[in-house]
């Protein structure tokens, strides 16, 4: 169940930071910052909570990074058409493979 609250907590947090997007310059949408708002004390909520059911601080903090990293990469990149080269793909990747170390190395002491 703490996985679960987890990948509710990296959902609720990239649609938060993919939203903030509108939240700035000219453009700005007031409603964008209810969106933010409720995103970012749904993700903390739920971080908490899988806290509470057992994953470890270090292990959920790195896995919420990790994936809320890449995924808010890839939204920006087919959402609003920023910029994606084969060196910041090459850069997640070595995050991912950093924190799949990490979680092994928790589980394996």
């Amino acid at each position: 169940m703490g996985y679960l609250f987890l990948a509710i907590a990296i959902v609720a947090e990239v649609i938060a930071t993919s939203f903030l997007r509108l939240t700035s310059g000219d453009g700005a949408k007031w409603w964008a910052y209810g969106i933010v708002g409720v995103g970012y004390a749904v993700a903390f909520t739920c971080l908490s909570l899988s806290l509470s059911r057992g994953i470890p601080l270090g292990i959920a903090y790195a896995i919420w990074a990790a994936v809320g990293v890449a995924l808010v990469a890839l939204v920006s990149w087919l959402a609003f058409g920023e910029t994606l080269t084969w060196i910041q793909v090459g850069g997640i990747l070595l995050i991912i493979v950093g924190v799949t170390l990490v979680e092994l190395g928790g589980r394996h002491p």
